[in-house]
């Protein structure tokens, strides 16, 4: 029973991340399609955003796990 809720806490997580990450990149693309000049800082946050979600997703994960 218990590793069954972990799976299910784990895949959340990794749901959650992906559906994040998805929704910061097409966010992104809309930006720079607006503002072109403006790429490199949108990217440059948009990568930071991922990573910051990444990191979170990984901790759901172990934390799950445990």
């Amino acid at each position: 029973m218990t590793g069954t809720l972990a799976a299910v806490g784990a895949g959340l997580a990794v749901i959650g991340a992906g559906l994040g990450i998805g929704r910061i990149g097409g966010s992104a693309m809309d930006a720079i399609a607006r503002q072109p000049e403006a790429y490199s800082k949108i990217q440059i946050a948009m990568i930071i955003s991922a990573a910051l979600i990444e990191g979170v997703a990984l901790f759901a994960v172990v934390v799950a796990l445990l």
